[in-house]
């Protein structure tokens, strides 16, 4: 079968579509292969709440739990395994879109436990852990841009192992994370490790900013206020992609790196589902197109570019300055953009942590049905 118009169209205009979902009941079903072969998707990435969602109450994870519950597993052991055996599979079906674009998508991310996001040494043993227990090239290991965890990035990198680093939101934690991210493969490199084999994305989280933001135009209530509604989110990442072009473009130690085999780290559009249903369900989508790029979308936002959506033309492109202006004119009603960005930085982490509390009383209750 063909592949979708406007997917494809998103596809020709530089960006990767990656699916923000997994679970067995998609394995089981081809609806995976489906999305392949019929809407572009070369990519999937999880996250806590992913999972959270997807093993709750499930009946497809029942047996599996059952036999790591009579060889005595913990339920952390129990969560490692259910998980990584999906992130396997995943990554067994995306093995020839990962050969055929030479080892730059086909990847399959999984996240370290978010409750070590401000523990640089154990998300980075924790990372090695993840990896080794994947065994596929294909994967890659999520890792949050707290502050702390920047030296995990670079330690992991190191040792040859491809990282998606997530809930990114401001320019400054942006540029600390190319900075990480290049020290790293300069190690990987030293380390005598394959670096066109080695990939990474940037997850630059998107809608988030625009519910913030929004929430404080609304309150000031001013034209100026409501002329900038539904703009932040996109300034933001367009501020990012131009971050994206000028450190790639201008860093020497890069540049020898790049001669080297190394790919670039490419920006990732997360957080791409419209939570305004006053705005285009394909907004986050349509207008993030450029070249280099992933869009990791949830499927409802996936089926609503491919039944609606416009994107092709490059949004991305020679925007920096203007969209900064756009951050400037928020700032000048008074809001403090960076304020909004750490906060919405914790809260990430915050939420996830939920999503994993809530996952590890869910299969602890399920192992105890089993006793």
């Amino acid at each position: 079968m063909a592949q979708n118009v406007n997917t494809q169209c998103v596809s020709d205009g530089g960006v990767s579509i990656w699916l923000d979902d997994l679970s067995r009941d998609r394995l089981n079903s081809g609806s995976l292969q489906a999305l392949i072969a019929e809407k572009n998707v070369v990519g999937v990435t999880t996250n806590p709440a992913i999972f959270q969602k997807a093993i709750q109450g499930k009946g497809a994870y029942d047996e599996q739990i059952g036999e790591l519950a009579k060889k005595g597993a913990s339920v952390d052991e129990v969560i490692t395994e259910l998980t990584t055996t999906d992130v396997r599979a995943a990554a067994d079906i995306f093995r020839p879109v990962y050969g055929a674009t030479n080892a730059v998508d086909g990847r399959v991310s999984i996240e370290v436990d978010p409750r070590l996001a401000h523990d640089s040494k154990e998300t980075a043993k924790q990372a090695e852990e993840l990896w080794t227990k994947l065994d596929r090239s294909n994967g890659m290991i999520k890792i949050p841009a707290t502050l702390e965890s920047l030296p995990a990035i670079t330690a992991t990198l190191a040792k040859g192992i491809s990282v998606n680093v997530t809930l990114i939101f401001s320019k400054k934690r942006y540029l600390q994370v190319i900075g990480a991210y290049i020290s790293g493969i300069e190690q990987a490199h030293k380390n005598g490790h394959d670096l066109t084999k080695i990939a990474s994305v940037a997850s630059f989280f998107v809608s988030r900013v625009d519910t913030a933001i929004d929430k404080q135009l609304e309150e000031i209530g001013t034209a100026e206020a409501e002329a900038l509604l539904g703009k932040s989110a996109l300034a933001n990442a367009r501020v990012a992609f131009a971050a994206y072009e000028k450190a790639f473009a201008t860093d020497s130690r890069w540049a020898a790196l790049e001669a080297a085999g190394a790919k670039k780290q490419r920006p990732l559009w997360a957080s791409t589902g419209v939570k305004n249903p006053a705005y285009s369900p394909t907004l986050y989508v349509d207008e993030l197109v450029g070249p280099d790029v992933v869009n990791t979308m949830p499927e409802g936002t996936l089926n609503a570019v491919a039944e609606q959506g416009h994107g092709g033309a490059d949004k991305l492109s020679g925007l920096g300055d203007e969209s900064q202006l756009i951050l400037d004119q928020v700032e000048a009603l008074g809001i403090s953009v960076s304020a909004v960005l750490d906060k919405l930085e914790k809260d990430g982490v915050d939420a996830f942590i939920n999503a994993w509390t809530e996952l590890i009383g869910d299969v602890q209750n399920n192992i105890d049905s089993k006793k």
